[in-house]
Order: C-alpha cells, then structure tokens, then sequence
C-alpha cells in the first residue's frame, strides 16, 4: 500500500443519462461519466437494492475512462420503486449486456463490490469475453453458509447489542429462521409493516460494515424509502439464494481466468467472511490479491479505497 493513502478523484458530472426500458416492466436509471469514447467501464453498486452515488462515479480517472453507472432494478431511480416481480441476478445480468450494447463497448472493465462483487461474477463468468478487466471488492459468493452467517448465527456473537436490535421485530417463535421472518414482514401489504422491517434489517447491515463505527455508512438506512427498497430487494435476493446454484460463482470462476483481475477484501469483513476472498484467489490465481489489514467491509475504509484507486489506475495503463 502507498505510504500516503490514495483518494477519490475530484466531483464530476455525468455527460449523459436516460432510463432504460427493459421490457419487462422495469426502467433502469444509467448515466455515464467521464471522456466519452475512453475506456469502457461499469459500475456494479451493492444491496442488492442499493443505489449508486457521486462518489462511485469518483473512482475511476474521468480523463481516462467511460464509465456506465446505474440504479439496479427496483432501487436508486429505477422505477417502479422496490419492485421485486422480475427482479433475479439474470434479469440484472441481462441489463448489463444492454447497457453495453447502448454504450457500444465490444469489451468493459466490470466493477462491483459487495453484491456487486457476486453480479460482477455472474456476469463475467457467463461472458467472459464482454470482460476487459475485473475489478471486485467484498467478495461474497452468496452460499447458504454466507447467509447463515451474517442474518443467522456468526456475526451476530461479535454484535450482541446491535444484534439484539435486528432480533426485536421478530417473536421468538420465527427466530430461527430470520430471513424467512423478515421476508413475511417485508412482503406485507401494510406499509407500516415492510417500514418498520425495512429500517431494522437495513441498520443491521448498515451498523456492521466497517471496522469501527462510521455514521456515514449507517444514516442513510434510515431514510425511509432508501431502506424501504434496500431491505426488500436485498432480503428477496437472500431468499432466493440470488438464483444461483449452491457454491456456482466459486465452481464456475474457471471461466475468469483469461480475465485480467484484482480481488480486494478487508481482513475484518463483517457480512462477507474473508475465506471467500481466499477462495476466489484461489481459483482465479492470475488475479491480484489484496487482503487489507486493518479495514471492513466498506468501500470508503481507508486501505480498501486505496487498492480501489489503485486497480482502476493499473488498468488504465496509469501504474
């Protein structure tokens, strides 16, 4: 890691943005910032059911690079809001490739973190050859034994107090299986209800994903239609096991290994243990591997922003 930490690149506007009818019901919010005509890249927020920032835009050198962002179906400014009828990870998948044909890139860095890191996956692993280069952060390869741990029994022994606070709208009798308990609630036709639901499984997210505490990463799961989406979007994709086969992104990473890469994850990430971060190394050695010390699960954590920068800088022919 450099001595002095590297940092954002100043604000930037997008050059374009619209939505995108997907023909299915959904219309995806995308804009795209940069140099028109550089290098292609997309960026792949987390949730599922998060939405993308000015910052993320603040990733990537805009001298050198053409970035796509976009809200995923149902959240951010995609409409309609907190939809989940045709919402999976090939519907997501399916939307990338059209974003890429509409930005007219034969290949594009993919860049996700997260959930974004498991759609980055999905998607490169179904076309490898759309992939210039891939950038993931907080892995997460979404397996039974991953849910288990952050939204059953694991973290939950680390963050007895806040813990507590995820358990309180659930009656002990639904407790041992929080997903479903929370999905019931999320699902209901009273508002009131999926509200109350929504804000207690976001702060659960949103308390637990940096090392230390950080107000940042936890106020805004208190915005009401934010958390709204965020909550039930993210607790049907768990559900579903995000539609994928037990173990398929770590089975199937053979296909990355044309792909230039960089793997990224904090030592002490909360919602996506390391040990999956090993494992795709393993699996896709000719990627490079940086375990960060000292950091989280979150993207703005000092020493993970810092190989962020830098991965996005190598790839543009920067270092």
């Amino acid at each position: 890691m450099n001595a002095s930490l590297r940092t954002l690149y100043p604000e930037i506007e997008p050059y374009a943005s619209g939505h995108l009818d997907t023909g299915d019901g959904h219309s995806v919010y995308w804009e795209r910032v940069g140099t028109p005509g550089a290098k292609p890249a997309v960026f792949l927020h987390g949730g599922p059911g998060g939405t993308i920032s000015p910052n993320h835009r603040r990733l990537f050198d805009p001298a050198l690079y053409d970035v796509t962002l976009f809200d995923q179906r149902g959240c951010g400014r995609s409409k309609p809001h907190a939809e989940l009828e045709a919402n999976t990870t090939w519907h997501l998948v399916d939307d990338i490739e059209r974003l890429r044909g509409m930005a007219a890139a034969e290949k594009w860095l993919v860049f996700g973190g997260s959930w974004g890191s498991t759609l980055a996956l999905a998607y490169a692993e179904k076309y490898p050859e759309r992939v210039s280069a891939l950038v993931v952060r907080g892995i997460y390869t979404l397996t039974k034994a991953e849910l288990d741990w952050y939204y059953q029994f694991g973290v939950s022994e680390l963050f007895p107090d806040k813990w507590e606070r995820f358990l309180a709208p659930i009656p002990p009798e639904e407790r041992h299986e929080m997903m479903l308990a929370y999905h019931r609630r999320l699902t209901s036709k009273d508002r009131a209800t999926r509200l109350a639901a929504a804000k207690a499984w976001s702060l659960w997210e949103g308390e637990t994903i940096t090392l230390l505490p950080e107000p940042a990463t936890s106020d805004p799961f208190g915005e009401e239609d934010y958390a709204h989406a965020f909550a039930r979007i993210e607790n049907h994709y768990f559900v579903n096991a995000g539609w994928l086969e037990e173990g398929q992104i770590l089975r199937d990473a053979h296909r990355l290994r044309s792909i230039p890469g960089l793997i990224v994850h904090g030592r002490y990430d909360m919602p996506c243990p390391a040990k999956y971060a090993w494992a795709l190394h393993k699996a896709w050695p000719e990627a490079e591997f940086h375990l960060i010390e000292g950091a989280g699960h979150a993207y703005s954590e000092p020493g993970i922003l810092d190989r962020l920068i830098y991965a996005t800088d190598k790839f543009a022919g920067k270092v």
